[in-house]
Order: C-alpha cells, then structure tokens, then sequence
C-alpha cells in the first residue's frame, strides 16, 4: 500500500552531489507550503552501480553501522544498492528531524528509474525539488518535459532567495504559472522581478502591466522591467546576476519544437547558465 502523501513536496535524492541542496531547498519549500516533505529515492540499476557514491552525503553518525543493518535485510542481486538507498533516506530523515521542521517528512523507496517514480508522485505533489546533475541516464531536460508538476532545480548549496525573477513571455504556461504565483503562498514573501524579453511595442507593453497588476492585487511585492533584446535568455541571466536575484522562475519549455530547433532552447540554455535555484512551470 502506497504511504504518498497529497500536496507533498518531493524532494529527489539521486544526486549525490546535490542531496543536501535538496534537503534545505525542500524543507524551504515545506516551510513555506505547510507541506509534508516525500523523500525519494530511486534503486539505480546494477549498471549505473560504479557511478555513485552516496557515502558522505549527509553527515550523520553511525553510517557503517546501519548500512550493515540495511544490507542485512535485502535478499536480491542488487542488495547493496538497496542498502544504500535505505540508509540514504534514513539520513535525510535524520538530517530533516535535526532541522526541527515542524511539517511531517516520510520516505518513498522506490524500485524504479526515477523518471517512472516522478510519474508516480506528479499528479500529486505539490512541488518537486531536484539537484542539477542526476543520475538516471535521462537528462534534466527530459525530466522536466514530461513532469505536470513545478519543478525546483538546485545547485550543490541552496540559499534561501529573498527575491525572484519571473520571466514573462506572455504565452498560455506563463499566464498559467501567474495565475499560480498569485496562489501560492511559495514567493508569498518574495520581491518578485516580473520581467519581459522583446520588443517595446503596445501588445507587450500592455500584458507585462496587467500581469504586474495580478501579482501587485494578490499582495505581492514586485517590479516590472520590459528588456528589448533578441537573445532571451542571455538578457535574463544578466538581469539576474546585475539584480542579485536569488530565485530564477520560467515556464518550461514554453517554445515549439521547430523554434528550439532553429533557434535552441531557452530552458535548456537558462539551465545550463543560472547558478541559483530555478523554478520552471510545466508546459500547458
């Protein structure tokens, strides 16, 4: 019987480098939802074995010891993977108790990739929060086309934003990702940067206006910038960085295929630039 809690915010630990980073930016994110935290993980194959070491992720005492417990109990070929998986999740509860959250946490241990695990928890969660690099053999990008769920990706460190760049491209998942911004009580305490790429015209002009004034009626602070340059996302990276903005929030791959194909892929650009946690809607 499954223990997935709704509304949950699931923070994914196949990535070994980022599994702290992921554990803070979830227990931000719980913090602010008033959501229990899912802890994932996801058996790798027997392949992928040699590639991870998830020892040292998180300090917590009594490492050999537990891990001998855990292999104890596992009777497949793969044992010492599962092991592994246990006491990784065993630790980030650990980690999660230290931090004296106040939301509940649990543990899902899954016996799958982790592109079949997020299709378990999407329709559900809230949000999900990975690390850069993964270590499923599908990359970040893939990932996140096929999730209908918000998805917080974070670098090795994660430092709570106190301010956000929206990027507004006056598309049908932009608009869906405002009507969710207004909601949400996620950047309910954030300076939000709603900011457009493209030309100075009236069409433009006058949806950036009334997208400000949807975030401005909902209570949150926020700016409102039009930046007329053809290379969107260098022109949102250098906001960012000259903004010291801390939060960068897209819609996820909102471009056709045959426009990423001429011209390349916003996202995937953005993902391989930003340094700060990237919050990316899904595509409508």
């Amino acid at each position: 019987m499954s223990n997935l809690k709704p509304n949950s915010v699931i923070a994914c630990l196949d990535c070994p480098d980022h599994v702290q980073a992921v554990l803070d930016a979830s227990i931000w994110a719980s913090m602010r939802l008033q959501a229990p935290i899912g802890l994932l993980h996801s058996v790798p194959s027997l392949q992928q074995k040699a590639a991870i070491n998830y020892s040292g992720c998180i300090n917590i005492d009594d490492e050999n010891m537990l891990l001998d417990q855990f292999t104890s109990h596992e009777h497949s070929g793969n044992s010492e993977l599962k092991a592994h998986g246990r006491l990784l999740l065993h630790q980030a509860a650990t980690y999660c108790k230290q931090q004296q959250l106040k939301c509940k946490t649990y543990t899902l241990h899954r016996h799958e990739n982790l592109i079949e695990s997020l299709d378990y928890v999407d329709d559900t969660a809230q949000l999900v929060v990975v690390g850069h690099h993964l270590t499923c053999k599908s990359t970040l990008s893939q990932l996140i086309r096929l999730s209908n769920c918000p998805i917080l990706v974070t670098h090795a460190s994660f430092l709570t934003p106190t301010n956000a760049l929206f990027a507004f491209d006056n598309r049908p998942t932009t608009h869906k990702m405002l009507n969710w911004l207004c909601k949400t009580p996620l950047v309910r305490a954030l300076t939000i940067h709603i900011v457009m790429v493209g030309k100075e015209n009236s069409t433009n002009c006058d949806a950036l206006r009334e997208a400000y004034a949807r975030l401005k009626q909902a209570g949150i602070n926020c700016k409102k910038v039009l930046l007329d340059c053809r290379d969107v996302s260098a022109a949102l990276t250098y906001y960012q960085k000259e903004h010291d903005i801390g939060l960068l929030m897209t819609g996820a791959f909102g471009q056709s295929r045959l426009r990423e194909l001429i011209q390349g892929s916003d996202t995937k650009k953005l993902l391989g630039s930003t340094k700060t946690p990237y919050l990316l809607f899904p595509k409508v």
